[in-house]
Formats: C-alpha cells, sequence, structure tokens
C-alpha cells in the first residue's frame, strides 16, 4: 500500500475541514445528502458515458495503481543483468534459457528468451519498445479516467448550487430562512471543487508517475538485454546502465522543476 496517497488523501480533506471548523464552521452543515447525490453521481454517470465498459472494467486496476507501491530496485536489476552477462560469455547465451523461463519479471523474461532464442537485435527492441508503449497507453488510460472525474465534478457542482438557488428563490416566503438555504445551495460547488483537486486530479497524478517509474524500469532492462545480446563486456554494461539510470533521474528532476500550474 502506498502511504503517500493515503496520507495525501487525508491531509488534504483534514486540511479542508479542519480550516472550515476552525473559522467556526459546524460539521454538520457540510453533509448534505442532496448535494451529495447530484455532484458524485452526477459525476459518475458522465465519466460512464464518456468511456466505454471494456474501459470501466480497468477500474479497479487504476484504483490499484494509485494505492499500491511497487519497490523498484534499480542496482538490482543491473547486478543481475550483469551477473547473466557474465554467464552468457563464459557458457554462452543458452545457459541462460532455464533462467529466463523461471523470471518472475515478464517483461524481462520475454526479452531473455528472445536472445537464448536468436532473434534479430533489431526485431527484439521493436518488439519490446511496442510492449511498452502499449502499456504506456493502458496507463494513460487510467489516468484519463481520474481526470475526466476531475473536470466533470466543479461542473456538477455548480449545476447543484444552481438546482439549489433555484429551490430557495421559488420559496420567498420566509426570508429568514434564505440565509441557510444558499449555504446549503453552495455546498455542491464545494464538494465538486474539492473532490476534483483533493482526490480525482492527484490520483491521475499519481498513476502517470508510477507508470514513468515503471516505463523507465523497462527501458533499463531493455538496454541491459541489447547489450547482453551484443556480447558486451559485463563490467562495460554496469557502467552503460548505471549512465543510464543517472540520466533517467537528472531528466526526472528537470521535469519536476519545470512544471508550472
Amino acid at each position: 500500500m502506498d502511504l503517500t496517497t493515503i496520507i495525501g488523501l487525508i491531509l488534504g480533506l483534514a486540511a479542508l475541514i479542519g480550516g472550515y471548523v476552525w473559522d467556526g464552521g459546524h460539521l454538520g452543515a457540510l453533509f448534505v445528502p442532496s448535494a451529495m447525490l447530484i455532484v458524485f453521481g452526477g459525476t459518475f454517470g458522465a465519466v460512464i458515458v464518456s468511456f466505454p465498459g471494456s474501459r470501466l472494467k480497468e477500474l479497479g486496476k487504476a484504483f490499484g495503481m494509485a494505492f499500491k507501491e511497487t519497490k523498484r530496485d534499480p542496482a538490482a536489476i543491473i547486478e543481475e543483468i550483469v551477473d547473466m552477462a557474465t554467464i552468457a560469455r563464459r557458457e554462452g547465451v543458452l545457459a541462460l534459457e532455464q533462467r529466463a523461463q523461471e523470471h518472475p519479471n515478464a517483461f524481462l523474461k520475454d526479452g531473455l528468451m528472445m536472445v537464448v532464442d536468436g532473434t534479430d537485435p533489431e526485431l527484439t527492441r521493436q518488439i519490446l519498445e511496442l510492449e511498452m508503449d502499449s502499456l504506456e497507453h493502458t496507463h494513460e488510460g487510467y489516468a484519463k479516467i481520474f481526470e475526466a472525474a476531475g473536470g466533470y465534478a466543479p461542473t456538477m457542482g455548480i449545476i447543484g448550487t444552481v438546482m439549489g438557488l433555484i429551490h430557495v428563490l421559488g420559496n420567498l416566503s420566509d426570508p429568514t430562512s434564505l440565509g441557510p438555504a444558499i449555504a446549503v445551495a453552495f455546498t455542491a460547488t464545494l464538494y465538486g471543487v474539492s473532490s476534483a483537486n483533493v482526490i480525482y486530479l492527484p490520483m491521475a497524478n499519481k498513476i502517470k508517475v508510477r507508470s514513468k517509474e515503471q516505463i523507465s524500469e523497462m527501458e533499463l532492462m531493455l538496454e541491459g538485454i541489447l547489450a547482453l545480446q551484443a556480447g558486451e563486456n559485463p563490467q562495460l554494461i554496469k557502467k552503460k546502465l548505471n549512465s543510464f539510470v543517472h540520466q533517467q533521474h537528472k531528466e526526472g528532476a528537470g521535469d519536476d522543476g519545470g512544471e508550472t500550474e
């Protein structure tokens, strides 16, 4: 379980609610069932209309990607590839067949099996890059579901507020009730904006970050597989892959630093 996602959600909601209470607000005023129905029900309905059933069936995987943390150890991957390169240089690539068949990582397993089978290096690269592109496209689909929810939720909040104001303006016989009724109407806007910016959009971004981490790991494996297939010196492979990881970290830091909202 990824604690950063859980802590972030709790902290965000706690900050909003805590600030409201600190200003003298009452928690009971924040719970308006009709506004919840309009905003959350309307948002989910819009999302269902926006995506085919085959995409919506993957919603559980999307949640899992946002909440589940996968441990990644580039150093261990490099050491494993270097070890296999040493075996391949000493005994030939066929000596890696059993190890490849039993490898738990599907991507590395596929690449190693292509090496063992004597697949052309360029074809090996093309096949593995297509697999990476397919996975990245799948992850983008996960993120787009939450991005769509983040786009619809504020609009649904405004719709709920307008509907509430229509109801208020249609019952002006008791002026003393106008203030509380208007406050209730604006609760829908609060639900829409807060859910979009504390839940949906951050989860979409978390999925993108997780995807980038996984693709970067696969790129490292790809470079290692091709170097192993080319029969390069194990120590040169190690140096090459370490430099590759360092470059990825530099590019990642540059991307993060360059983003503005």
